[in-house]
């Protein structure tokens, strides 16, 4: 399908694109990579009269050390963050999973900014995020302010982002050399995953089983009191709502979830 008429505006800057917003509303989208927004478009479950494209800020493109934390720029492509020693050195999973999305046209055209804002359950960056426990930093007409991946995403394409705010940051901890492991199923290697699941210092967090990425809480419990992997890895899908489409029903994805979550977490811990 072709999607419904639009203006362009192209900015230079965070203040330019925030400016931008206040003046057309809740009528306007932003535009990084376009992999997320453009084909929600075409199918009309977004109808934006104004696009702003931001993919020119290069103020957003980074990864960089501040304490114990890693940040990155909402700019940052997956392919750059892929490559980049600091994340590879820091927080190891990220680059990982980055080098697993779409294939290398979408790598190297989608921002991890997008991807968070986009708030699509079924999204790898997003798991790893919340599995590692990271921050959201928005940036608005009151300056910026900072929200935990287990606060951002509301619902299925929703966040907890203001009309007139956009994501300019991630922040994850320094995992360093600490254990972790990501498994996904998929169709084929370019797909989104059936189910995904990212294990990290006892946290794990699961792609495809309800309206956002959410966490396995009652494996992390089990965990915590001692349970073995195999023990703690049968209550993932518990508390999870998966869908059902025609790649998989309701009690496949819970197999998934539960298998899945098993490798991962035997990952973390090898």
């Amino acid at each position: 399908m072709i999607p419904s008429p639009f203006e362009f505006v192209k900015v230079r800057s965070v203040d330019e694109a925030l400016t931008a917003l206040a003046e057309h509303g809740e009528d306007a989208k932003l535009l990084a990579g376009g992999h997320s927004l453009l084909p929600i478009m075409k199918l009309r479950l977004a109808i934006p009269s104004v696009l702003i494209d931001i993919s020119g800020i290069t103020d957003l493109s980074y990864v960089r050390v501040d304490g114990d934390q890693v940040a990155i720029g909402a700019g940052t492509r997956h392919f750059e963050l892929q490559r980049d020693e600091i994340a590879r050195a820091e927080v190891p999973m990220l680059p990982h999973v980055a080098g697993r999305v779409g294939d290398p046209q979408v790598r190297h055209r989608g921002t991890i900014g997008g991807t968070t804002a986009h708030s699509d359950p079924a999204s790898d960056l997003p798991t790893a995020l919340l599995a590692l426990g990271g921050t959201v930093v928005l940036q608005g007409p009151g300056g910026r302010r900072e929200v935990p991946v287990t606060e951002f995403w509301t619902g299925f394409f929703e966040t907890a982002m203001s009309p007139d705010e956009m994501v300019v940051e991630l922040r994850v901890p320094r995992t360093g050399s600490l254990g972790w492991g990501y498994e996904k199923f998929t169709r084929r290697e370019n797909d989104w995953p059936i189910v995904a699941a990212a294990a990290v210092d006892g946290r794990v967090a699961l792609a495809n089983m309800a309206g956002t990425v959410v966490r396995a809480t009652a494996t992390e419990e089990a965990l915590a009191r001692g349970a073995s992997i195999a023990e703690a890895a049968e209550l993932a899908d518990q508390g999870t709502s998966p869908g059902a489409d025609m790649h998989a029903d309701q009690e496949y994805r819970r197999h998934l979830a539960r298998l899945l979550t098993r490798r991962a977490l035997e990952t973390a811990a090898a």
